[in-house]
């Protein structure tokens, strides 16, 4: 009998200072893929935005810097340096070395703290390949340097200095990441988004990486009306300005601002000290359910309409942009990624508020509130049509044999999670993907006719439209008020278009109408785009694909050019169905992109600029990154 493995005190294993850190990464920033490179720097950023919300810092700075580092300077109190007692060191190393070592714990030092935990700037230490930290603060510059989370030297004065502040400069450790590059864009939306919440801080980014490297300020004295503004520039609004209101209770702030649009499109964004609540929460709650109580009262009031005529919450909501943001002495957020506010208390805060100070505001300017009231019973209206053309999709589905479209080739897997759908675009690819799959776990459904532009129309009109009546049926989930994600036939559910000009139109059609209608799928990471290649490279016998510009220059130099052979696809119809099994369909060799959620006013700005109404920000966007364009069939 094989000796039993022994399991004593010798087994446990308890990893000192920063080591869990470094063992067991993703349990700090999520991840250690880009959203988790990215998340060392928001995690600087926050206890710069701390210091700016207890008053002592009006400036932030981002440096890109070209060996890959990173530099992030403020000018608040700086991190303390004298001896800390239990500890017998500096408290500034203190800081940079032990979890949950910090001011925030302590409510004299901060009111209100963006960071959740507490551990930001030693899990950045902890992640970095080396780090410096330097510190402004009674009259003189500290120093001190770190390498993957342990100091390398003593707190060192450098010399004096002028005003306070701290900064860090920070390489990410290779060893830890999938990539060390960061992205501007990712970094500067962020960047910009702080900056409407807290106005009048100035933040700057700036890319030193290349020399025509961007740089950006950002700085607005307006704050969250200004953010409105932002993300309406491509929409027309009903009112010229966006309405505002802010408000106090316990310690808890909250600001609101809203504004309404001839679009009929839903776009209220929350946050909770900074945190960006994509979930929702009590804020949100709150804002909803005043919002509604307050039009139905002034309905009612001044006898807009004869009977009892109730708006819902849907109506008077679409063509909202709104951003609610309450900071909180001690938020608590739930959800399963931890951000959905739970505090129940601010709830009554934010309907008070939004009920007494809404309330003022359309008496005092009827002409306004009456373009919003009816912009809101026109929308009751195409809502009670649309109901109507659900309830006879419903009742058409169930007198027929089956409830899927015909055009469906299903897969015999009943399990949704091992289950995935590829939306291919038209007959030709759609014919090979069909032949290529595996009927198994993969079903496909082929886009034949035009999809609508759901940016541009209301839901009765869009579920007219054929080709998204399909797609709503394979779903399974319903739509609207209907929508429940458990119903999900497919958790993997894949855009599969071709590599040019019409494909990516297309996919952006396709992607418009999950962003609007089928938002949570999106949200549960269910969304895909398949990453076909550009080329068929051969030599010989042997045959490579290649899905970027760069690949190829690659592969064709360690080919040389004789005897080599180069295919480009311009469509998934040029291959057959081994082929596009091969390199498109496999799960084994296949590219896919996730589209994932992570800024939804970033993704709602860039819809709003591809498919909506207004020419101009479009041709702007299009003259800005005709530089990037790599692949354009013309």
């Amino acid at each position: 009998m094989a000796d039993k493995q022994v399991y004593d005190s010798t087994n446990i294993q308890v990893l000192e200072g920063l080591e869990a850190v470094r063992k067991r990464p993703s349990m700090y920033i999520g991840s250690v893929d880009s959203r988790g490179l990215h998340h060392l720097v928001y995690e600087v950023v926050d206890n710069s935005i701390d210091e700016a919300l207890a008053g002592y810092c009006s400036e932030i700075n981002t440096i890109l810097n070209s060996d890959g580092s990173v530099t992030l300077e403020d000018d608040g109190r700086g991190i303390p340096v004298d001896t800390h007692a239990k500890y017998n060191k500096s408290a500034l190393e203190v800081v940079m070395t032990l979890l949950h070592a910090g001011g925030k714990f302590d409510k004299n030092s901060y009111k209100v703290s963006g960071g959740l935990h507490g551990v930001g700037v030693s899990v950045v230490n902890g992640l970095s390949e080396w780090l410096d930290v330097e510190v402004k603060r009674d009259d003189k510059r500290y120093y001190q340097h770190y390498e993957k989370g342990y100091p390398k030297t003593e707190v060192q004065v450098l010399g004096e200095s002028e005003g306070n502040g701290t900064k860090f400069t920070f390489k990410p450790d290779s060893e830890i990441f999938e990539s060390t590059e960061f992205d501007y864009d990712s970094l500067s939306t962020r960047l910009r988004e702080l900056a409407f919440l807290n106005k009048g801080i100035k933040i700057t980014i700036k890319d030193e990486r290349s020399e025509e490297g961007q740089e950006d300020v950002f700085q607005y004295d307006g704050g969250i009306v200004s953010f409105v503004k932002h993300l309406n520039k491509n929409r027309s609004p009903i009112h010229e300005e966006p309405i505002y209101f802010e408000g106090e209770s316990d310690g808890t702030i909250v600001e609101i601002s809203l504004q309404y649009t001839d679009s009929y499109g839903e776009y209220v964004y929350s946050f909770a000290n900074n945190i960006n609540t994509h979930e929702g929460g009590t804020h949100v709650i709150g804002f909803k359910t005043a919002l509604t109580r307050v039009a139905n009262d002034y309905i009612r009031k001044n006898e807009i309409e004869k009977g009892n005529v109730r708006l819902t919450g849907e109506d008077i909501r679409e063509g909202l942009t709104a951003i609610i943001s309450a900071k909180i002495p001690d938020p608590q957020f739930e959800g399963q990624t931890k951000t959905r506010l739970g505090n129940s208390d601010v709830k009554g805060v934010v309907e008070s508020l939004v009920t007494e100070e809404l309330s003022r505001y359309l008496e005092e300017n009827p002409k306004i509130a009456n373009s919003i009231i009816k912009k809101a019973l026109s929308a009751k209206r195409a809502r009670e049509a649309a109901k109507r053309a659900r309830e006879l999709t419903r009742r058409k589905s169930a007198l027929e044999v089956s409830t899927l479209p015909g055009k469906l080739a299903d897969c015999s897997e009943t399990d949704p999670s091992v289950s995935e759908i590829f939306l291919v675009e038209g007959d030709s690819a759609g014919g090979s993907a069909k032949m290529g799959r595996d009927r198994r776990f993969q079903a496909i459904l082929p886009f034949r006719g035009k999809i609508i532009n759901v940016e541009k129309a209301r839901l009765s009109k869009v579920l007219k439209n054929n080709e998204i009546l399909s797609l709503i049926t394979a779903m399974g989930t319903g739509i609207g008020e209907d929508f429940d994600i458990n119903k999900a036939r497919y958790h993997k559910v894949i855009i599969m278009t071709d590599a040019d000009v019409d494909g990516a139109h297309i996919r952006t059609l396709i992607l418009t109408f999950f962003f609007r209608y089928m938002n949570e799928m999106v949200d549960n990471g269910y969304v895909y785009i398949a990453q076909p290649p550009l080329y068929r490279i051969k030599k010989g016998k042997k045959e490579f694909y290649i899905h970027t510009e760069k690949e190829k220059n690659a592969k064709l130099k360690e080919l040389g050019e004789k005897g080599v052979s180069i295919q480009r696809y311009k469509g998934l119809g040029e291959m057959n169905p081994e082929q596009l099994w091969a390199t498109t369909m496999n799960p084994e060799s296949r590219k896919l992109t996730q589209v994932t959620m992570e800024d939804a006013a970033a993704a709602d700005e860039m819809f709003s600029i591809l498919m909506g109404e207004e020419v101009e920000p479009r041709r702007q966007f299009i003259e800005k990154h005709a530089t990037e364009v790599v692949n354009l069939d013309v």
